[in-house]
């Protein structure tokens, strides 16, 4: 099974465009590096929850729209590889960051279960 990085965001927005050019540069670093799907989602449907939510989970204020985004690689050790190649990598530093990324929240996972139609 792939292993797969998940990302909620908190993105103003206004800033959309900005975060989906952003989204376009990055995400080709990750493909050159061995990823093999990224999807990048705008919310729509986020409700407010009674205890928690996507938007408490990264402190999103009114003008802001949580962002839900993940990464499919094929193994954990591609992963690891591209994250520490991608430290050192110009077009990180030289590329704006559109949104607060001390609020984002991040982790990777090992998949249980992958069903398809």
């Amino acid at each position: 099974m792939p292993y797969i990085d998940g990302f909620v965001i908190p993105v103003p927005t206004d800033q959309k465009q900005a975060f989906i050019d952003h989204a376009t540069i990055v995400d080709a670093m990750f493909l050159e590096l061995g990823a093999t799907r990224i999807v990048e989602c705008w919310g729509d449907d986020v409700p407010a929850g009674k205890l928690t939510d996507f938007a408490r989970a990264v402190a999103a204020t009114p003008d802001e729209t949580v962002a839900f985004s993940w990464i499919e690689w094929p193994d954990k050790a591609t992963r690891d590889a591209a994250f520490d190649t991608m430290r050192d990598d110009p077009r990180m530093r030289d590329t704006p960051i559109p949104f607060d990324g001390k609020r984002m929240i991040f982790g990777g996972f090992a998949p249980v279960l992958d069903l398809t139609a």
